[in-house]
């Protein structure tokens, strides 16, 4: 099942124009909430952020191709997955500013982002495997980068699955960095996707600039899942920007080892496919930016409104009953705020 593919008419794909333009939406969304945070980054309103631009179309349509009741987990840069799932983007900001990841009273089954390399994929795994036992048939998405294919939780958690049946997707967008180490450094094999071989199961590559391609082949690989068969996708993109607002990529890319269907922007691209097709009009990108932008501002005035969280919130959610320990921070952190006059710490 390893295959890339390729653009089409819309007629010759499972979907109508209807969905092709819902797919875009939620592209141009997710790239208006990249620009606005790496904006609101550079000057001082969140410590980091890490920018997905580029992978929109890859994030977007594996979104779409979930079920409502389905499960996202989620990584550091999966934000555009989050917000086409339905998180709030007023949550997703306040999360970079330090707050409770879920602010909002949203129901969306998505976990909590794992920012440690690859700690949400045998997470994905058990979750899967507990699902087995569930008369739905509902399924987990896992979504990571390549480097976290080179992490130990990465094979324990394809090995659970595998053994167990687990209903998994596990959905590798390969965007050609690991910060600064390209894949060709990250392992010898042929590809990603050839490593679910190892864990019985199958995998594929799929072109992930092209959505309605990641749409069909998520959506399959989901059918799958749903029968106890997990899958490993690998999505092939390419980050236009750098690894997080730390990082300079200049450094070390070198972006003519890609092939141009790769590094084209995938918007660029799946507009001017949209406009031959006949589903949209020259107009419909920029009114549905200005739309976004109004959806943003009213979600950067919805995160600056937020009280800000007290220090002591940090012992609350660690287990459900505090232990011993952290008691005794607590009553340090307390201490400390009383003699030094910190505010935030309640007393």
């Amino acid at each position: 099942m390893h295959r890339v593919i390729g653009e089409r008419d819309i007629e010759a794909t499972p979907f109508s124009e209807a969905t092709a333009r819902e797919l875009f939406v939620d592209m141009i969304r997710a790239r208006a909430f990249d620009d606005r945070a790496l904006a609101l980054q550079r000057r001082g309103w969140m410590s980091g952020y890490p920018p997905f631009r580029g992978a929109e179309a890859s994030q977007v349509a594996a979104a779409h191709a979930m079920r409502d009741d389905d499960w996202l987990f989620p990584t550091y840069r999966s934000n555009a997955m989050q917000i086409a799932r339905g998180v709030p983007m007023s949550d997703i900001l306040l999360f970079r500013r330090g707050f409770a990841e879920f602010t909002s009273d949203h129901d969306v089954p998505v976990f909590p982002q794992a920012v440690p390399i690859a700690t949400q994929i045998p997470h994905a795994a058990g979750a899967g495997m507990a699902m087995n036992y569930e008369p739905a048939d509902n399924a987990v998405v896992c979504y990571f980068g390549d480097g976290a294919t080179s992490e130990g939780d990465f094979h324990e958690g394809l090995n659970f699955a595998g053994v167990f049946d687990a209903p998994v997707v596990f959905f590798c967008e390969n965007n050609g960095w690991a910060i600064s180490m390209p894949r060709e450094r990250q392992t010898a094999s042929e590809s990603i996707a050839i490593k679910a071989e190892a864990y019985g199961f199958e995998g594929g590559q799929v072109d992930g600039n092209d959505p309605l391609a990641v749409r069909e082949f998520v959506g399959s690989a989901l059918e799958r899942a749903r029968k106890g068969e997990p899958v490993l996708v690998e999505s092939l993109t390419y980050r236009q920007g750098p690894h997080t607002t730390a990082d300079d990529p200049s450094v070390y890319e070198d972006r003519s080892q890609y092939p141009e269907w790769r590094t084209r922007d995938p918007l660029d691209r799946y507009e001017e496919y949209l406009l031959e097709q006949g589903a949209i009009d020259e107009s419909f990108r920029e009114e549905t930016l200005e739309e976004a932008k109004a959806e943003l501002t009213a979600a950067v005035e919805r995160a600056e409104a937020e009280p800000e969280p007290s220090m002591d919130e940090v012992f609350d959610y660690v287990y459900a009953e505090p232990t011993p320990n952290l008691e005794r921070q607590r009553a340090w952190l307390h201490d400390h705020a009383a003699r030094h006059d910190i505010e935030g710490v309640d007393r």
